[in-house]
């Protein structure tokens, strides 16, 4: 696609997520199944973006359809740049529309946020997004498996293993498009907008939070002011608020990423530490809880399932020991035991932690 950005003074191309690949493929088996095949779709996307994607195969045969198209990242690349995406449609009669996925995308061996034991990792904007594109060309409804040969292999690099999706990749995007950017490039970003806080804005007190759940979070909490994204920066930005004068902070973020931050990772990427579990574990050694609880929670594959788990069967003590461990890990990064630290916890079916 020809959409760029300037990041550190290269211009660098937009790509487009694997989400999209799904939606353009099935609008194309769709059309070919209807009228003709075409060569490329302009797909309107959730980010009100417009773009032109190449159909990279076609083939009808009986009452189904089959196209594909090849996923471009752009110049951020991940594992899955490159990969074939295929939909095959068939029509229904009742106006649903029924979206399965085939070879090569993952299945969820446990419940998770995103779907349920023996679902296909689609998510709900992707899914979404097929469903747009169906009903533009019919009101039958229709079938449609999202398949991806290569993904088998694929989603043996990606981090989908770790969190419980077995057997291929995920159809994913909440926009539609993959944005370049350099670590250099987003960290100078968030470097500006925590200046522009202090100096332009004259703010003394900041709000920490990795991504746009957190972002919701501190929203439904009250909090509408002064929040930063620091995607997995966490470490980076809490020297940057602190080297410009900030001396209260407030943290919020996901389980996932904060039971990592309470045993003092500062960096929550996956492919820098994956210590979420051992977090817990050290917590629950810590605290004299039960041999046979730690075991259990030591098989756990998720945050979100385990810090679910744990509140449920009454070890909310526990998960406030991980908060009030954030806010010391940070003091001590910092090096100033007078920082003035709120920590806020949450995970997605319980919402913000109550201490």
């Amino acid at each position: 696609m020809n959409k760029y950005d300037i990041v550190d003074g290269k211009s660098l191309r937009y790509g487009y997520t694997t989400g999209t690949c799904a939606a353009v493929a099935t609008h194309a088996a769709l059309i070919n199944l209807l009228d003709a095949p075409v060569s490329e779709y302009d797909i309107d996307l959730p980010c009100n973006e417009t773009i032109n994607v190449a159909i990279n195969s076609n083939e009808k045969e009986g009452g189904y359809a089959i196209s594909s198209v090849i996923k471009d990242a752009g110049d951020d690349p991940d594992q899955t740049n490159g990969i074939e995406i295929f939909s095959k449609v068939s029509l229904r009669d009742d106006g649903k529309v029924i979206i399965k996925g085939g070879e090569g995308v993952g299945i969820y061996t446990n419940d998770s946020i995103f779907g349920k034991k023996g679902e296909y990792a689609i998510n709900k904007v992707p899914r979404e997004m097929i469903t747009k594109e169906v009903e533009l060309l019919t009101d039958k409804g229709a079938d449609v498996t999202i398949f991806t040969p290569m993904g088998v292999e694929i989603g043996k690099k990606t981090f989908n293993p770790n969190i419980g999706i077995e057997g291929g990749i995920s159809i994913i995007g909440s926009t539609g498009l993959v944005k370049p950017m350099s670590e250099d490039a987003l960290l100078k970003t968030i470097n500006l907008e925590i200046k522009s806080l202090y100096l332009d804005k004259g703010a003394r007190e900041i709000v920490l939070t990795p991504g746009s759940h957190g972002l919701k979070e501190a929203n439904s909490i009250g909090i509408k002011e002064n929040v930063v994204l620091t995607s997995n920066y966490i470490g980076d930005s809490l020297k940057m608020a602190y080297e410009i004068g900030f001396r209260k902070i407030t943290l919020i973020g996901h389980i996932g990423k904060f039971a990592k931050l309470s045993i003092g990772v500062f960096n929550t990427h996956s492919k820098n530490a994956d210590t979420r579990m051992e977090a817990f574990v050290y917590y629950l050694a810590m605290m004299n809880k039960p041999y046979q609880l730690i075991k259990e929670v030591d098989a756990f594959i998720t945050a979100e399932k385990c810090y679910n788990y744990l509140y449920d069967a009454g070890y909310k003590d526990v998960l406030c020991a991980m908060e009030e461990g954030c806010e010391k890990r940070v003091k001590t990064y910092l090096k100033d035991d007078s920082l003035d630290v709120d920590v806020k916890v949450y995970s997605f079916e319980k919402g913000v932690l109550d201490c």
